[in-house]
């Protein structure tokens, strides 16, 4: 039985990988010295983000998906809390990235270290000058991909993303990705879309190319718009765990009620400090590596 295969993103998550903040954080005292450097927005609490995170936890776990924790790691950041960053995962194994961001650039050999432990394989590495990140990739279906090109993801690292991948996949699409609040910040492919079914995407238009968005539309998807009001709050930053099966972060009720209107399933979670303050939600906390509609 295959364990590991994530060519799509909205099928049931069967396994995922997490990092809890009292491993990622570790204490308060890392959390008040590293999180200026790695241009959070505000300060965590520690003990709150513990909190707020073990909900979450129990959010995936109810949607019967099999967790796994990645340990604890020195040569990590505060940042690893965000699984989904470092590493894609294929049918063929896992693609380990080369973060754009230099203070994540140890998180892929910790994602290494641990899918190696429980037997699944790695396909390959992005090699510098090539980065990649993985809130850049969008699996349109099993064989059609779109990442985003900009400060993350440049062109070399979709290069040898496509290469890598082989005849796992038709067709690789290169978004390119707008300047909007510079390279300092965090602006993925996934802040801006979010695939809820698979024929049901949220999205800011707003930040999407427009030749882009007319290939989602002649796809015959449905795009949900999610205001400006709520994109900063990460109104358009939702995990699916299955079809119209959604987990998002508490305060985005115009989001929310359009969302209710097309059938979709709903679950919050307070996402003030794991959340907000480091710019990664409930898809950035989550790697999935096994999605099965079977």
């Amino acid at each position: 039985m295959v364990n590991y295969g994530c060519q799509n993103m909205v099928d049931p998550i069967r396994r995922v990988l997490i990092k809890h903040p009292k491993d990622a954080y570790q204490n308060q005292h890392r959390v008040n010295s590293d999180s200026g450097q790695l241009n959070y927005i505000g300060i965590p609490d520690y003990d709150t983000s513990c909190d707020h995170y073990d909900t979450f936890v129990k959010l995936i776990q109810s949607a019967g998906a099999e967790i796994h924790f990645l340990p604890a790691d020195k040569s990590t950041s505060l940042d690893s809390v965000y699984t989904h960053d470092p590493c894609v995962v294929s049918s063929g194994g896992v693609i380990l990235c080369t973060m754009g961001k230099d203070t994540r650039f140890a998180e892929p050999e910790a994602v290494k270290m641990y899918f190696q432990s429980i037997n699944v394989p790695i396909l390959g590495k992005i090699q510098e000058p090539g980065t990649l990140e993985g809130g850049d990739v969008v699996w349109i279906d099993e064989r059609t991909v779109a990442v985003g090109e900009g400060y993350r993801s440049n062109a070399e690292g979709i290069h040898q993303f496509k290469a890598l991948l082989g005849d796992l996949v038709d067709e690789v699409i290169s978004v390119p990705l707008p300047h909007w609040t510079g390279p300092g910040d965090c602006l993925h492919l996934m802040s801006n879309i979010s695939p809820i079914d698979h024929d049901l995407y949220l999205v800011y238009s707003r930040l999407l190319p427009v030749p882009f968005r007319k290939y989602l539309l002649d796809r015959q998807i449905q795009l949900i718009e999610v205001p400006d009001e709520e994109y900063d709050s990460m109104g358009c930053n939702v995990l699916t765990t299955a079809p119209r099966k959604v987990i998002m972060i508490e305060g985005n009720p115009i989001t929310r009620q359009l969302l209710e209107h097309e059938g979709v399933e709903i679950h919050t979670y307070d996402g003030s400090e794991i959340s907000l303050k480091g710019a990664g939600g409930p898809t950035c906390l989550t790697r999935p590596f096994l999605r099965s509609s079977s």
